[in-house]
């Protein structure tokens, strides 16, 4: 059975690029566009959630907030995936981390080559 992505992802052209590295390596991937909608499909159970922070609606930190406190939900692996990578970054991955997100990667700092990489780690591949 193919594991399942849901990537949250507002910028069309990254979540369309991220989706499709992921098929190529056997995942199916949901995607979402929100915060709001990252709940909803997160109901789903996939195998690990893909989320990014800077986002309309409501941004990651609170999607991660609102999953870790969700019985259904608090259990479901999480790699933050942003932009966020100025003076900031420590500070906001070291919330991230703290709430419960399994990894922080900057975007700009990886390649999607090494973000599958961490993705297969965590799911145990």
């Amino acid at each position: 059975m193919k594991n399942v992505i849901l990537l949250v992802e507002d910028d069309q052209i990254l979540s369309e690029m991220y989706k499709e590295k992921l098929e190529l390596e056997g995942y199916k991937v949901l995607l979402a566009e929100d915060g709001k909608a990252a709940l909803k499909k997160a109901k789903k159970q996939p195998d690990l959630i893909l989320l990014d922070i800077m986002m309309p609606e409501m941004n990651g930190f609170e999607v991660l907030k609102a999953l870790k406190q969700d019985m259904e939900t608090k259990n479901l692996p999480v790699i933050v995936l942003t932009n966020l990578g100025s003076e900031s970054a420590d500070k906001d991955k070291d919330l991230a981390m703290s709430m419960g997100a399994q990894s922080y990667l900057v975007k700009s700092y990886h390649t999607p080559d090494e973000v599958i990489k961490k993705v297969k780690s965590i799911i145990g591949e």
